[in-house]
């Protein structure tokens, strides 16, 4: 290479190589998350396509002793990126960093009532989300929440869910939606939808969402997220206009995966 052309590189440098899916992460996933084996094929390579610029893009940072591995992030990023394999553009723009901790951790809770007084108690937390970009995550959970991907229940999608809310702000319940003629409708359903999960809680009723949904719009939404891909065919049977809300807004039909056997 000549003068010149070494010159040039120096102001102008080549581009990096986009980052590219490893095969080895496929056992990891078909090991972790049982859900991804009831992908069909395309789906698959779509989740693939997500993951790699997720684990590229996103910082993850061991807390409280733990040592993070291929596995925690392969499971953490499979997980989020199930939420948006199927929809456009790069996953999570807004989110910066995932914190993991062993197990169940300490947070102070800070909260304001209608006199302006600011109130702050610790509590323990097995995840959050904050509008900031940060997703803290327990690890225990996670993977016991992956490893059953079936039940309703996993803190993972949960918190994702919360992230995706929190893409125009704070969490209210309501993500940014494809088009405005779409928040209308949401809005009906989600209202309609929160107020019934709060009459059955209060009525200690069964419910297919979990009754935590019934705290605010935001805790529905993610709520409703977790029994979108773990328990699909039940909801689109107990409430099939939630379930048109959410397959719309994230563009994939789990209750056809589960079909699958």
């Amino acid at each position: 290479m000549g003068f010149w052309s070494k010159l040039a590189q120096w102001f102008d440098p080549p581009e990096a190589d986009p980052p590219k899916f490893q095969p080895e992460w496929i056992e990891t996933l078909t090991a972790r998350i049982p859900l991804y084996g009831k992908l069909p094929p395309e789906l698959q390579e779509r989740l693939h396509q997500k993951l790699t610029l997720f684990v590229a893009q996103k910082n993850f940072e061991a807390c409280g002793g733990l040592v993070l591995t291929d596995e925690m992030v392969l499971t953490v990023a499979g997980q989020a990126c199930l939420l948006v394999m199927n929809r456009p553009g790069p996953p999570f723009p807004k989110l910066r960093s995932i914190l993991i901790y062993p197990s169940a951790y300490r947070a102070t809770h800070r909260s304001v009532d209608s006199l302006g007084i600011v109130t702050e108690k610790e509590v323990v937390r097995l995840g959050e989300s904050s509008s900031n970009g940060t997703v803290v995550l327990a690890w225990d959970s996670v993977l016991e929440g992956a490893l059953n991907s079936f039940d309703g229940h996993n803190v993972a999608l949960h918190e994702f869910a919360h992230q995706l809310d929190q893409a125009h702000g704070s969490a209210d319940g309501t993500p940014r939606l494809a088009s405005p003629c779409r928040y209308a409708p949401w809005s009906q359903v989600l209202e309609a939808g929160h107020r019934e999960l709060s009459h059955l809680k209060a009525k200690r009723k069964r419910s297919v969402l979990d009754k935590y949904g019934a705290t605010n719009h935001a805790e529905y939404f993610a709520v409703a997220t977790e029994a979108f891909f773990e328990k699909p065919r039940q909801l689109a049977r107990k409430r099939p206009e939630l379930y048109a809300e959410l397959q719309a807004y994230y563009h994939v039909d789990p209750a056809l995966w589960f079909n699958q056997g």
